[in-house]
């Protein structure tokens, strides 16, 4: 189990940044990405039923396709990427800006969703990279698909922090990203879903927390 150094209970922030417009992008309200994404998402769907003249039922297939692929994304990206821990100073600020502030103050309502100085750059980097296996239309539909994964994602991951659920499927989600960032950030990198932690063998066992 890695051994947490720090990890506030409170809904205290803590300053990244000395200059304030630097500050302010580290951010957000939990409403801004749904806000900003769902045009865009409704932008793509457009361009390939209207523009592209995609058949419905193609649309929805990409559309799904890429929902479904967002899952994996999320797992690999919070595992290998959030989780790399780098051992240059420099590169444990950047780890600490990206991912290390949220597990030392996972309750911090502002720092619970992606930044939209974060998310757009990034989903621009991953729809340039995935052009390279779609045409244009197809690749609207798979990529409207995908940024539904994400906000749900990012959504369910405030709702973890925040919502008091009592049972159902919400409260095994919480109860699986709680064990993340209270017994061993190590293990349960699925937050919107612990499928790919099943599959890669990285979840709890069913009592305590303990690993599988």
């Amino acid at each position: 189990m890695a051994k947490k150094l720090y990890v506030s209970n409170s809904t205290e922030s803590t300053r990244m940044f000395k200059n304030d417009f630097l500050e302010s992008l580290t951010k957000i309200h939990y409403s801004i990405p749904l806000i900003f994404w769902i045009p865009v998402i409704c932008y793509l769907i457009y361009r390939s039923l209207a523009i592209g003249e995609m058949e419905v039922e193609d649309v929805v297939l990409y559309f799904f396709f890429g929902l479904a692929f967002w899952t994996l994304a999320e797992y690999v990206l919070h595992r290998w990427v959030f989780h790399f821990h780098p051992k240059s100073a420099w590169g444990q600020r950047i780890h600490f800006i990206f991912h290390g502030v949220h597990h030392d103050y996972p309750k911090d309502r502002l720092r619970l969703v992606m930044p939209l100085s974060a998310s757009i750059p990034m989903a621009a980097f991953i729809y340039f990279i995935f052009s390279f296996f779609f045409e244009e239309f197809t690749l609207a539909s798979f990529f409207a698909g995908f940024l539904i994964g994400y906000l749900i994602y990012d959504e369910c991951h405030y709702a973890m922090h925040h919502a008091n659920f009592k049972s159902g499927i919400f409260k095994k989600i919480k109860d699986h990203h709680m064990l993340h960032h209270y017994s061993d950030p190590e293990r349960g990198f699925g937050v919107s879903s612990s499928l790919w932690d099943l599959i890669f063998n990285s979840g709890f066992g069913k009592k305590n927390g303990k690993k599988l």
